[in-house]
This record gives structure tokens, sequence and C-alpha cells, in this order.
């Protein structure tokens, strides 16, 4: 189902999403939350039962933000915080531990005018589309993006690299710092926050032709999706498409709203240094 979703600070949002088990897995381990002003993706880790829990732990966190006026960054990390300490604990209450993903979008009141507040703890992404454009908006964190980074590993093999599944930071793990970006809220653009069961069997083409061809966001979310499992689904998949309708601040205002002006917060977005791996694969 589709939903307009007005919030505290007079932006228009639409919104549409999906979540599926994919056809390979026998539970959902992924969890999302979408309602304004909180579009985030957690993808578990930890078996069956876990990681379901691990991702429900992490986005129970951020119910208190939802319908919430007002909202600043600061919120934002205290909830952040919040599921680090809520995952840790389904994991020392297991025997294999667990762990999750964080990514995602809130919209916040920054410098009095909305902005995004990006999140990102693992390989779960945000794309934006605009003006034909598609970019992918966080840093994974994984031991893919570290050698492409050191330059051994090219991305055009990443789909074939028999460790593509290991992530570097995790909720609930330790030295596993948080990214946060600052974006203005632009009228006209498109956002996806997607798990890696989307981004993992869709190239960059096929998600920028959904996004451009979908239609309305919740016909965009069912088609990226169906594409994901058409693909082969072998991983769970979740899939959020929202739609800045009105509110937001529009290109020729001379608002920075290129790659290179985007504000970080904390986290600076080259904070790349290794740190304790998690191996997706061994955990389920």
């Amino acid at each position: 189902m589709t939903h307009l979703q007005p919030t505290s600070a007079q932006v228009l949002l639409q919104c549409g999403f999906r979540s599926d088990v994919g056809r390979k897995r026998q539970q959902n381990e992924d969890s999302l939350l979408a309602a304004s002003p909180v579009f985030i993706v957690a993808d578990g880790m930890g078996g069956l039962e876990a990681g379901h829990r691990a991702s429900s732990a992490v986005i129970d966190e951020f119910q208190s933000c939802v319908a919430r006026p007002g909202l600043l960054a600061e919120d934002v990390g205290a909830a952040v915080e919040r599921a680090h300490a809520a995952v840790r604990a389904v994991s020392d209450a297991t025997g294999r531990g667990a762990g999750s993903t964080l990514t995602g979008l809130v919209l916040i009141d920054h410098d009095d005018a909305p902005q995004w507040l990006i999140v990102n703890v693992g390989d779960s992404r945000v794309y934006r589309l605009y003006g034909g454009e598609l970019s992918q908006l966080t840093v994974d964190h994984s031991l893919a993006q570290e050698l492409i980074d050191e330059g051994t590993l090219l991305q055009a093999d990443v789909a074939t690299f028999a460790r593509k599944n290991v992530i570097t930071r995790a909720m609930g793990a330790d030295n596993s710092p948080t990214d946060y970006w600052l974006r203005p809220v632009v009228t006209g653009e498109r956002l996806l926050v997607c798990s890696d069961g989307l981004h993992g069997e869709l190239s960059e083409e096929s998600i920028k032709a959904g996004l451009t061809l979908g239609g309305s966001t919740q016909q965009t979310a069912d088609l990226l999706l169906d594409g994901a499992l058409e693909h082969g689904g072998r991983d769970n998949v979740s899939v959020i498409v929202i739609d800045v309708v009105a509110g937001g601040v529009s290109s020729w205002h001379g608002v920075a709203i290129e790659e290179d002006h985007a504000e970080t917060i904390d986290t600076q977005t080259d904070d790349t240094r290794p740190v304790q791996r998690v191996a997706r694969n061994a955990a389920r």
C-alpha cells in the first residue's frame, strides 16, 4: 500500500515498502520501519530465530521516533545506541551470537530546516534518484568494500567474490561506529532503502531502471523486490521507496545538493578502518 505521509516539517512524502523471505531462506531475518519520519531497514544475523530477534530489536528502538515532532540528530543517535545495546542483549542470550545491519533515513530538524539524516552500519544501502542520476548515499562496511578501496578488488568482480557476505561493522558488535550524513530534503527526489538481498541480486543499472520506470512508490517497491526474486532470491529482501512530493528545497534555490557537498556528522565517510568482521553465512 502506498502511504502519503505529512511531516511536522511540512514535508510531504509518499512511501511504499515490502519485505520478503526470498526463495532460499527459511525465515525472514529482515525487519523494516517505514513510518515518518523514520525509514530504516535492519538485516539480522545469527540464525533463524536470533537474526529476526536482532533486527526486530533495532526497529523497536526507533518506534519512539515515529510521528515525533521536532526530531533532532541527537534523538536519532540515542536510538542507535539503544539499538546497539538491544542487539547485544539478544546476542548474549544465544549460543551463536547475533547481529544486524541498520541503514536508512530519518527526517530531522537541523539549522531550522528539514534535512535527511542518513544512518548506516553494515551493508544495507540508501540510494537516491534525482534528475535521472542514481547515487549510492551510503558506504558499505564490508570486506569487499575495503578491498575495493585498497585497489585489490574490482567492483565488477564483487558478484563472484567468495567473501562478499563478510561485513566489518554490525549492530551489537564491538568497534562498530555508525556513519551519519546530513543532506537537504529536495522536492522531486526518490530515495531507496534496501537490504543486500536487493542490491546483491540486481545491478545498479537494474535498480535505476526500476526506480525510473516503476510508477508509484509501492509499485516501484514491488517491481524491485520481484526483480530480486526472479534473479534468484537467495537472501531475504527488504525495500523502502520514498518520494519527496512537496516541502523540500528546489535545486534552483542554490542549496548544495551535490555529492561532494554532503555534510558529515561524527563519522567521516572515509572511515573504513578494519574492525571485527562478521560472516553472514556462518551466522545463518
